[in-house]
C-alpha cells in the first residue's frame, strides 16, 4: 500500500512512500513506544501497552523518551526499536 505524502515545511512538493507492512495477526507482538515528554504521554502510551497486552498478549520491549516534543527520535533508540520489537507507537499526550 501506498500513500502520497505532502511537506508543508518545504516547497509545494509531493512524494510517494510506501507504508510499512502490517502484521497478520497481533499475539504476542512486542511493542515499542516513544514518549515525547508532553504532559500525559507516558501514561496514555503505558495504559494502552496494558490493553493491548490483556487482548492479544502484548509486551513493551522498549521505550524511548525523546529529549522534547519538537526534537526527533534518536538514532540509537531507532536502531534499538529495529533490534526489538515490532511495531513502534508514538504518543503525543495532551
Amino acid at each position: 500500500m501506498s500513500m502520497e505524502m505532502f511537506d508543508p515545511t518545504a516547497r509545494p512538493a509531493a512524494r510517494t512512500t510506501t507504508l510499512a507492512k502490517r502484521p497478520a495477526d497481533l499475539t504476542a507482538l512486542r511493542i515499542g513506544l516513544v514518549e515525547n515528554t508532553k504532559f500525559n504521554s507516558e501514561p496514555i502510551l503505558q495504559r494502552l501497552a496494558q490493553r493491548l497486552g490483556k487482548r492479544h498478549g502484548m509486551t513493551v520491549a522498549h521505550l524511548d523518551r525523546k529529549r522534547s516534543p519538537s526534537h526527533e527520535v534518536a538514532e540509537t533508540a531507532i536502531e534499538a526499536f529495529k533490534r526489538r520489537v515490532d511495531f513502534v507507537v508514538s504518543g503525543i499526550g495532551d
